[in-house]
């Protein structure tokens, strides 16, 4: 039986971790980001190396995401990936307005449209897997990209919790910073990040995908974000907004 994943920004970072990984595990693909000739040779690449399918849907998921919508309403997904994001560098005040609703197109409409559009063919066969990926952003109070994540960590968490009587798991990875281009496209300089806060791509999306299959509700890996979680969690509330804010004067 062919299975199917879908990941979105799968030509870079985390997104090609991902497809990578799913690949040598038999699954055939769907691979979507903005430009269609990085595309083609991700999917040339991936049909040589692994001997799978892959289909190639371009599309910029702030003005097109209908159709991804439309080849998941006509296909049997056994796997969303929901990974397309971008960062911004400026802060919401200084930013454009169109910046900041390309923001929320892109890391909440499109991942809350594509699983409104494949849970439920996953609920009604009773298997899949949707992996939304979020940050530990998400539990800071870092502007606009928090509270993005925000929405995705909270959401997943709400899927997880109502699909628990089926086989449909939806889980939240909530990575920390991770050695791929995202950092450099945005603009931010992060010299100030010491070393043993950067995590290496293909083993973080390792990490996140054994905790999808074992039916977890959030993926944090790496020892140093499951700290940084706990202190988070104790820590005033109003520590916590001057860590998120300072971290992002760090990331100019």
């Amino acid at each position: 039986m062919k299975r199917w994943a879908l990941i979105t920004g799968a030509t870079v970072g985390i997104g090609d971790c991902f497809a990578r990984l799913l690949a040598s595990k038999g699954y055939n693909l769907v691979i979507n980001a903005r430009n269609g000739e990085k595309l083609n040779e991700r999917a040339e690449f991936l049909r040589k190396t692994f001997g799978i399918e892959v289909e190639v849907l371009a599309a910029d998921l702030a003005t097109d995401c209908e159709k991804v919508e439309a080849y998941i309403a006509s296909h049997e997904i056994e796997v969303l990936v929901n990974n397309a994001g971008f960062g911004l560098n400026q802060s919401f005040i200084s930013s454009s307005i169109e910046d900041e609703e390309r923001v929320l197109d892109v890391l909440v409409r499109a991942p809350m449209r594509l699983m409104h559009a494949v849970l439920p063919q996953m609920k009604k066969r009773n298997s899949g897997i949707v992996l939304n990926v979020s940050s530990t952003a998400a539990f800071i109070a870092g502007g606009h990209y928090s509270a993005a994540k925000s929405y995705v960590t909270v959401m997943s968490e709400s899927l997880h919790t109502q699909l628990l009587p089926t086989n449909v798991n939806v889980i939240s990875l909530n990575p920390g910073f991770v050695h791929t281009e995202f950092h450099q496209r945005a603009g931010m300089k992060m010299g100030a990040i010491p070393n043993f806060m950067w995590l290496d791509g293909d083993f973080l999306v390792k990490k996140a995908w054994s905790d999808a299959e074992k039916g977890k509700a959030i993926s944090i890996p790496g020892w140093q974000y499951k700290l940084l979680r706990m202190i988070i969690n104790i820590a005033p509330r109003s520590t916590v907004r001057k860590m998120g804010m300072s971290l992002r004067t760090k990331q100019r």
